[in-house]
């Protein structure tokens, strides 16, 4: 896959792919498909693993070749030492975790940056929704919410706070729509939230 093809399907894993040097040893924790290590692996030459629970997408990523561990991501990250990644993805996949503050350190523990995205709760759709008395439902939150995955919602000043809880740096924060950097107003009116970590020197 190449990087013309990664931005017709994700533009957004496209613009986050930017931030990954290559030849980087990558671990995508809720790897999903595996697209973005498809990318990673044949565009920028990277290697590493995704961790994904779902057996459909297990196979969608075997079929895809990457190396891909089926495991529960709320039982963490023991299996890997620390800084055993030099990037540790957890793309879209956080929202959908009971325990975020546990995992938020393990991912920090085990890879020398973290590249962390999740659904921005205070994009303004969400708060309009919100004022009607409604849960919202958008091309990033495409649930009702008697059946969404998501149990966990956040705005980017909220996630801010909580790397700074745990201890973590924010080298970049972003927010995009739809693939494009938000620049004026972001926490407003951009749909994805995208930080990139370190652990703070001591």
């Amino acid at each position: 896959m190449n990087v013309q093809e990664l931005k017709l399907l994700r533009p957004d894993l496209a613009f986050i792919a930017d931030w990954i040097r290559p030849q980087a040893h990558v671990l995508d924790v809720g790897c999903g498909d595996g697209v973005m290590l498809d990318y990673l692996q044949t565009d920028k030459q990277c290697t590493g693993y995704g961790i994904e629970i779902a057996d459909d997408k297990v196979l969608e990523c075997a079929k895809r070749g990457i190396n891909v561990i089926q495991q529960d991501m709320e039982n963490g990250l023991s299996i890997f030492a620390e800084h055993a990644f030099d990037t540790v993805l957890c793309l879209s996949s956080l929202q959908m975790m009971k325990h975020v503050e546990p995992l938020l350190r393990d991912i920090a523990r085990v890879g020398n940056e973290a590249i962390v995205s999740f659904p921005n709760f205070g994009y303004w759709p969400h708060r309009t929704a919100l004022l009607r008395g409604k849960m919202p439902v958008s091309k990033s939150l495409p649930f009702e919410w008697y059946d969404t995955p998501n149990v966990r919602c956040a705005t980017i000043y909220d996630f801010a706070d909580l790397a700074d809880d745990v201890g973590l740096e924010v080298m970049e924060c972003v927010a995009l729509h739809e693939g494009k950097q938000i620049h004026w107003l972001p926490n407003l009116r951009g749909s994805l939230a995208v930080f990139r970590l370190r652990k703070k020197s001591a």
